[in-house]
């Protein structure tokens, strides 16, 4: 049975599973609805074999634009807007699948709305497609890799709202961009184009509008094809848990690490298509 998502559509294309935001006559304004459907098919895609990354992007001519404006205005003044558009998961929601057994410095659980992302043992991206505001921007700063159109805006939002830094802004934005212009950006509530959020590091890259999500799949394709899954699991936890580690500590990770991947099936096939000069079959074993 195909399950079904509210303001949201899922799909799988070769080995990528893709969550499209999908509210486009409201620029794909935040919902509940929409916060627990991505969720679940974010906990679907972790937990499918046959997918390897996540793409996140958005319907039409918009990412997100943000908390649903009907929400904030049916907010009491004592109650923040963070309030308004909590969910609360089910068990089977608040953990994603693993599939490699981590050192325990790197499966210490991430608090906060979208923690869960950096649980994902799969790369998630987010394909930033145009204007992205407020919660919508959050989202993208608990992805691993940010893809911007060169037609994206951004916009914190947060100040012109009246509101503060949410959901882990504040600590995720200046790792991003540097604590200067993180200010900028939470402050002034100002408009960043796709071209200028990738100069300052707020994004990966940008692409053209008219071919944008054809190139982050182009991008996607080579996480899914020539490097092991494996691999990228383990990286990734090692770099989100290194934010909150001593260099010792994540030297004595990676040297754990390091042992049990030369016993995995993923070295070994990373060896044999290097000296066969064949392309890689890795399994993530």
């Amino acid at each position: 049975m195909t399950e079904t998502y509210e303001d949201v559509l899922y799909t799988q294309q070769n080995g990528v599973g893709i969550i499209t935001l999908n509210r486009p006559q409201r620029l794909n304004a935040w919902t509940s609805a929409m916060e627990s459907s991505v969720r679940r098919a974010v906990v679907a895609a972790s937990r499918d074999e046959a997918v390897r990354a996540i793409i996140v992007t958005g319907a039409g001519r918009g990412f997100c634009a943000g908390a649903d404006m009907q929400m904030l205005t049916n907010v009491s003044t004592a109650t923040s807007a963070s309030t308004a558009t909590e969910t609360r998961p089910s068990r089977a929601e608040q953990a994603p699948h693993r599939t490699v057994d981590l050192e325990p410095e790197l499966l210490a659980p991430y608090p906060g709305r979208f923690g869960y992302l950096f649980s994902v043992q799969k790369p998630v991206i987010a394909a930033v497609n145009g204007p992205c505001a407020g919660i919508g921007l959050v989202l993208t700063l608990f992805c691993d890799l940010r893809f911007a159109s060169d037609q994206a805006m951004f916009t914190t939002a947060f100040a012109q709202r009246g509101l503060i830094a949410e959901h882990g802004s504040s600590w995720l934005l200046p790792r991003l961009v540097g604590p200067s212009r993180a200010l900028d950006l939470l402050m002034s509530a100002r408009r960043v184009q796709g071209p200028e959020a990738a100069t300052i590091g707020l994004v990966n890259e940008t692409f053209p509008h008219a071919t944008f999500l054809e190139d982050v799949l182009a991008y996607t394709r080579r996480l899914t094809e020539v490097v092991s899954p494996r691999s990228l699991a383990v990286m990734k936890a090692q770099v989100w848990q290194s934010l909150s580690q001593s260099m010792g500590t994540a030297l004595d990770v990676a040297d754990r690490e390091m042992k049990k991947s030369f016993a995995s099936a993923d070295f070994k096939e990373g060896v044999a298509h290097f000296v066969e000069k064949r392309a890689p079959r890795f399994t993530g074993g």
